[in-house]
């Protein structure tokens, strides 16, 4: 399923991979306590996530249960991130990163255990 989050659905999907499931009245505390949104805008935000399928609602209560994984959401958007900036090279990404900054030698050590599993 391929679902485009924009950040302000994002952060409600955030609440939901977090809780696992949450009434859209609890969505709407936690999110105002964490950025200041009125329960009117949560609610908006829900809305948008129920349209798109990112979320479902379950009845009685209003309560919220996300469709799709974070690793999903993740997945998509590294591979929208690669294909629009490195013309969908992950290897030039990979070197970008690693001219960025030197590295330890245990990130050394996991880069190359990834490596070699995909191998």
């Amino acid at each position: 399923m391929e679902i485009k989050l924009f950040d302000s659905e994002r952060r409600v999907m955030e609440c939901l991979w977090q809780e696992g499931e949450l009434g859209a009245r609890e969505l709407a505390q936690r999110l105002q306590e964490q950025v200041g949104w009125s329960k009117t805008t949560t609610y908006t935000v829900i809305r948008k996530c129920l349209d798109k399928g990112a979320l479902e609602r379950i009845d009685p209560g209003f309560r919220c249960r996300a469709r799709i994984s974070r690793e999903e959401v993740l997945r998509r958007e590294t591979e929208e991130f690669i294909d629009r900036n490195y013309d969908g090279s992950a290897d030039l990404l990979v070197a970008s990163l690693l001219g960025q900054r030197k590295l330890s030698q245990s990130e050394i050590e996991r880069m190359k255990a990834l490596i070699k599993e995909l191998e």
